[in-house]
């Protein structure tokens, strides 16, 4: 049997607790760890679901990993390879790719009877992935592209549609600067809206023949092919064995391919989302010390209130050590209680926001309009678990007062 622990457990379940005037003391040290928990769960759970979103929006544009002719430089014009490469079964066969699509590029204007935007037309074939312009489609739908017919539709974003005004079923007119000089009618099918204006400003997603024609290429001929991953998590480690497949391989002009994944190339982006973890350690280091310092007023405010127990168990034989256990298996109880408490409020409030979206943002600067949650049994592990190790390591020094306490005053006293 432990002694200790049965006598933590006296002291915690026994009436005259629920009557000393340590009562309410401990009852906001309670609610202090309560809050900081909830304050925790909320910051991880914000923090991660708006790198996620992010992150997301960011791929959903150019893929997670590239795959380009080396010559290539950081513009939109392209040097062509060709998309029946040995390497494609092999890159099929690594379980983290979800799915590979081949992609052209080409700058271009709009221009309008009084307005003229500068764009990038992405040309995208049959086995391109609407999933995430669908996701964000406001108006229209998406096209479908064939292998005989060239479709002059066209996706745009909400931005570029509300600079030009521009709406669904308009026709307008897209030059190429170019020897010579070119220019292709289109029809508009589709109006998407991201959040990422400097992404949304950019891109017209078009069919990839208009490309090839304007390039002069031939069918088989793309800017190169992109991967689309199922956790972003494995970015780097897939981007490595991609390469490892197609690092080392030539074009037919005796060029190299490149592979480049999406943190590459919008590093200023990823640097920005990088720097969020140092606000989340921030707000969890006070959170913790602040429920921390909380226990510490109230273990030494039970250590005074039971003085004359310790004295009694003292003069009963109990060591030090066996006073301070008792002391700290009680706070650990109290902690918990806090812990019970925050999990509960905390989760509570994450998935209310995720399901009702209470809580807005302004998607112009924070490119999302309602706050994300993400809700991740690991971090809650991991938090439960920090902070009741970082609080009870803080009782550990002022539980030593309990050597301080003389059985002979404490019994003369009582």
């Amino acid at each position: 049997m432990n002694l200790e622990l049965f006598i933590a457990r006296r002291l915690v379940k026994g009436k005259n607790n629920k009557k000393g005037i340590s009562r309410p003391i401990i009852s906001i040290a309670i609610a202090g760890i309560a809050l900081g928990m909830v304050v925790m769960i909320l910051a991880v759970a914000v923090v991660t679901g708006f790198k996620n979103e992010i992150r997301n929006k960011i791929a959903g544009f150019g893929s997670h990993i590239h795959i380009i002719n080396l010559d290539s430089n950081i513009s939109f014009e392209t040097y062509p390879v060709n998309k029946n490469q040995e390497f494609l079964p092999g890159l099929e066969s690594i379980r983290e790719i979800n799915h590979i699509q081949v992609f052209a590029t080409k700058p271009g204007i709009i221009k309008t009877e009084e307005d003229i935007q500068g764009i990038v037309l992405k040309g995208v074939d049959k086995d391109f992935s609407w999933e995430f312009f669908e996701q964000n489609m406001t108006k229209g739908s998406s096209f479908t592209v064939s292998d005989t017919i060239t479709s002059n539709s066209i996706v745009i974003s909400g931005a570029i549609a509300s600079l030009l005004k521009l709406d669904v079923g308009d026709d307008l007119a897209m030059y190429f600067v170019q020897d010579p000089p070119r220019a292709r009618r289109f029809r508009i099918e589709g109006i998407y809206e991201t959040g990422l204006e400097e992404l949304d400003r950019l891109f017209v997603i078009a069919d990839i023949k208009h490309v090839q024609r304007l390039n002069n290429w031939d069918d088989d001929e793309v800017s190169g092919f992109e991967i689309i991953l199922d956790d972003f998590d494995k970015l780097e480690e897939t981007t490595y064995r991609v390469f490892e497949e197609v690092g080392y391989t030539f074009t037919e002009d005796g060029g190299r391919l490149r592979v480049a994944n999406i943190s590459d190339r919008y590093p200023h982006l990823f640097d920005w989302l990088e720097l969020l973890d140092m606000n989340v350690w921030v707000i969890l280091t006070l959170m913790v010390l602040v429920a921390g310092f909380n226990m510490v007023s109230g273990l030494l405010i039970l250590i005074l209130e039971h003085t004359s127990m310790i004295g009694i168990l003292k003069s009963l034989g109990i060591s030090n050590v066996s006073l301070r256990k008792i002391f700290l298996y009680q706070s650990a109880y109290l902690v918990g209680r806090g812990l019970i408490w925050g999990n509960l409020l905390g989760v509570l409030i994450a998935v209310l926001q995720n399901r009702f979206g209470f809580f807005r943002l302004d998607q112009a600067s924070y490119f999302i309009d309602t706050v994300p949650v993400n809700l991740n049994i690991i971090h809650l592990i991991l938090l439960n678990a920090g902070t009741m190790v970082v609080t009870i390591s803080m009782l550990i020094i002022p539980s030593y007062i309990i050597g301080r306490i003389s059985p002979q005053k404490t019994i003369r006293f009582d």
